[in-house]
């Protein structure tokens, strides 16, 4: 019997499928380690975590499973190490210092600063200006007894003339409705260069002070009225020549011509003549009663405000009355400055 060439036959003729070409089990390289086989585990073992090894590649080292006893001599394993976190502060610390690297971003905070300086600057200058205004109106509003408006010069800012005591101007305005008894007169003010340096004698100083006055016929009329003891019902009319510079009032059958003078530091009403049924009554019995009228009304007035001069217009007349250089009384002297410190 002849037997094939390469080794005994299996049935059907075919090979013995480890002496085929692909099958390499028994034709491993010579000094070459046979490679583990991995076993399925039994029902209830632990699965190896052991994987076959190439030739030459290192062992690879195994994590520990929880709880499970370390063998003597070899190295811990280190446990991966948590993300670093960020702490709040170092993340605004960051923001910030790239805030300050942006130079828009630093012009607009100093944009921002200087912004709320002003503003704070502005509301304390506006709130120290109305302040002050209040006050010196209401010193005016208590020497002629008329509602009155003051407001202080722009320049220097009214903080600084604050601090200083050293004020550079002044406006007043009265309201036109009276000046003391005098009907529908109204003052205009100016003043000038005031010092609040408290003296025994003196709350402070002016420079100057100069006040524009206005008196409507119709007020010489309302105030004749009421100011003269005898006849003053009687006055029906009041009216002016401004190229004679007179006044006439009629008093019913007589008229009395007047011309306004400076007297004595105030204005009088000069009889000139008498007209009508008053044409009868000596002019010396009632030059008395007009002088004690307008004495009422035009003089006496603080800091040694005088009338300086007095005009005749078409509306009435118009007056101006000065002083400079004067002590503001302190506030028991004169009730009305008692406000000023």
């Amino acid at each position: 019997m002849t037997y094939p060439p390469h080794g005994p036959s299996h049935p059907g003729g075919q090979q013995n499928p480890s002496q085929q070409p692909g099958n390499q089990q028994w034709s491993r390289p010579p000094g070459a380690e046979a490679q583990p086989t991995a076993r399925i585990p039994k029902p209830g073992e632990e699965p190896t975590t052991a994987l076959p090894r190439t030739h030459g590649e290192p062992a690879t080292q195994q994590l520990p499973r929880p709880g499970a006893h370390q063998p003597a001599g070899d190295a811990p394993v280190a446990a991966p190490a948590a993300p670093k976190k960020i702490e709040p502060k170092a993340k605004s610390q960051g923001r910030l210092a790239g805030f300050l690297k942006d130079p828009l971003s630093v012009v607009l905070v100093l944009v921002i600063v200087i912004a709320l300086g002003l503003a704070g600057l502005v509301g304390g200058e506006l709130y120290a200006r109305n302040r002050a205004n209040h006050i010196v109106a209401g010193v005016v509003q208590c020497v002629v007894q008329d509602k009155a408006s003051a407001s202080f010069g722009t320049m220097p800012p009214f903080l600084i003339q604050h601090f200083t005591r050293d004020y550079s101007s002044i406006s007043i305005h009265t309201d036109g409705n009276n000046v003391r008894d005098a009907t529908q007169m109204s003052l205009q003010i100016e003043i000038k260069d005031v010092k609040l340096n408290e003296t025994a004698d003196a709350a402070g100083t002016i420079g100057s002070l100069v006040a524009d006055v206005k008196w409507t016929s119709e007020g010489i009329k309302q105030t004749l009225s009421g100011v003269l003891p005898v006849g003053g019902s009687m006055i029906s009319e009041v009216t002016t020549d401004p190229s004679a510079g007179t006044i006439s009032v009629d008093a019913g059958l007589a008229t009395i011509v007047t011309q306004p003078k400076l007297v004595d530091g105030g204005i009088s009403l000069e009889v000139l003549r008498l007209t009508g049924l008053g044409a009868i009554l000596p002019r010396e019995s009632i030059q008395p009663v007009l002088d004690d009228a307008t004495e009422r009304l035009t003089k006496d007035y603080p800091m040694g405000i005088k009338a300086d001069s007095v005009t005749v217009t078409s509306e009435g007349v118009q007056a101006r009355f000065s002083t400079a250089n004067a002590d503001i009384p302190k506030g028991n002297d004169d009730p009305c400055f008692a406000s000023i410190r």
